[in-house]
C-alpha cells in the first residue's frame, strides 16, 4: 500500500524509549542536545512576534519571493537579487536541488559525519546518498581523494555543510578551490548549506565560500531558523552562483519547481527585511552563549576542535559502548546527549553536546557527565 520512499523502522530505539519513560515520570532532565533557540533563554525583540503588515492580507503569487523579501535577503549576502529566491525552510531548500538536479537513482555526495537529514531528503526524493569522510587530525579536513573516487556517471552534485554540524569544521580555501575543480572535470553542481555559518568561535574567520569556489554552478542554503535565531518563522533561501549561462538555465528550472508549491507564507516575506534587521540582536546572543559554553566545556573536559556552529564532540575512553552510555547517563544523571551513531561517524565512540543551552544547565549537565566518564574526552579520531 505504501511507497518505499519512508523505508525506516518507525519503532523507538533505546535511547528514545528511556526519554519517553523519563517524561512520562516528570523526572527532571538536563538536554544538552537543544538546538531551538527559543527554548533556550535568548531575549527576542518583542517587533519579532508581529506579523501585522497589512500587505500580508493580500496574496500576491510570486515563484521567487517577493521583491523587497528577496532585496533585504539579497543586502543581508551581498548579492544580486536576480540570485535571491525564497523557500519555505533548508529542508525545502534541498529538496528543491534534488528536484532540479536528480532523476530517480541518481546520486549526491555528502560528508560525514554529518547531520542525519540528508539521508532522509534524498531517500524522500528517490535519490541516493554516498558519503565522503571528514577525517579529524587534531583539527577536520575533507578526504577529497575519496571523495573523487567516490563519484560515478550517476552522481550529480557534492554537498558541503559550512560549517559541518556537528564537527564545527569550515570548508578551506584549498578545499573548496579543488571541489570546483572536480566539479568541473565532472559536469556537478556544488551545494553548501551554511546556515551555521553566522557562528564562528574563537575568533576563527572562516574565508567566504562563493569567492573561492572557482567557477561551478552553486547553490548556497541559509535561511532565519539558525541566522535569526526563529525556526519557527518557516522562511529559507538558495543563492545562486557559478556561470552565466549555467545559472539561468538552473533559475528557469527552480522557477518552475517554486511555481509548482509557491509555499513561502505571505506574511514572513513581509515581516522578512524587519526580521533579518532584528535578528543581528538575536543572533549575539546566541554567539556569546556559544563561546562561552564551549570555554567553560574546556575546563572540564577535552572537546575537540570547533571553529564554529553550535556543537561540540568528545571521545568516549575506549571500551565504552556509546549506545549503552547516553542511555545510562540519561537514566541515572538525568541529562540527554547524543550519540555519534545519529551522525554517522566510523567508528563508535563518540557523544555530541550542544553548546546552546542556558549555561547553568549546560554546566550542571557537563559536571554529571564526568562522573560518568573515567577520563572525560579523550583524545580519538572517528
Amino acid at each position: 500500500m505504501f511507497s518505499g520512499r519512508v523505508p525506516w523502522s518507525l519503532e523507538p530505539n533505546e535511547l528514545a524509549r528511556a526519554l519517553e519513560e523519563k517524561r512520562r515520570n516528570g523526572a527532571g532532565l538536563i538536554d544538552l542536545t537543544e538546538s531551538n533557540p527559543t527554548r533556550a533563554g535568548f531575549h527576542y525583540p518583542r517587533e519579532m512576534a508581529a506579523l501585522t503588515d497589512e500587505q500580508a492580507l493580500v496574496y500576491e503569487p510570486a515563484p521567487w519571493g517577493l521583491p523587497r523579501a528577496r532585496e533585504a535577503v539579497a543586502a543581508e549576502h551581498g548579492v544580486a537579487v536576480e540570485r535571491v529566491l525564497l523557500t519555505s525552510s533548508s529542508s525545502e531548500s534541498y529538496s528543491f536541488l534534488f528536484k532540479l538536479l536528480c532523476d530517480q537513482g541518481d546520486q549526491v555526495l555528502a560528508p560525514r559525519p554529518s547531520y542525519p537529514l540528508f539521508e532522509f531528503l534524498a531517500t524522500l526524493e528517490s535519490v541516493k546518498i554516498a558519503t565522503y569522510p571528514l577525517v579529524y587530525e587534531g583539527g577536520w579536513r575533507m578526504d577529497l581523494d575519496n571523495l573523487e573516487r567516490s563519484i560515478t556517471p550517476r552522481t550529480r552534485a557534492i554537498f558541503v555543510v559550512n560549517p559541518n554540524n556537528p564537527t564545527g569544521s569550515y570548508v578551506k580555501s584549498s578545499e573548496a578551490q579543488r571541489l570546483a575543480q572536480l566539479c568541473r572535470r565532472h559536469d556537478l553542481a556544488l551545494a553548501s548549506d551554511e546556515v551555521f555559518f553566522d557562528y564562528a568561535l574563537d575568533d576563527f574567520v572562516p574565508p567566504p565560500f562563493s569567492e573561492i569556489a572557482g567557477d561551478a554552478l552553486l547553490f548556497r542554503l541559509n535561511g532565519l531558523s539558525k541566522k535569526c535565531g526563529l525556526p519557527q518563522m518557516k522562511a529559507g533561501w538558495i543563492l545562486l552562483d557559478g556561470p552565466e549561462q549555467l545559472r539561468q538555465q538552473a533559475a528557469g528550472r527552480l522557477e518552475v519547481i517554486a511555481d509548482t508549491f509557491l509555499s513561502v507564507s505571505t506574511p514572513v516575506q513581509h515581516a522578512l527585511p524587519r526580521l533579518l534587521e532584528l535578528g543581528s540582536q538575536v543572533r549575539r546572543q546566541i554567539r556569546q552563549r556559544l563561546q562561552a559554553n564551549l570555554d567553560w566545556l574546556r575546563t572540564a573536559a577535552q572537546p575537540w576542535r570547533v571553529e564554529g556552529g553550535w556543537y561540540a564532540i568528545l571521545a568516549l575512553d575506549s571500551g565504552i559502548d556509546e549506545s549503552a552510555f547516553v542511555v545510562e547517563l540519561l537514566e541515572r544523571e538525568g541529562v540527554l546527549v547524543h550519540p555519534g551513531f545519529l551522525y554517522d561517524f566510523d567508528t563508535p565512540g563518540y557523544i555530541v553536546l550542544s553548546l546552546l543551552a542556558e549555561p547553568e544547565a549546560f554546566r550542571d549537565g557537563v559536571t554529571r557527565l564526568r562522573r560518568r566518564l573515567p577520563r572525560p574526552g579523550a583524545p580519538g579520531a572517528p
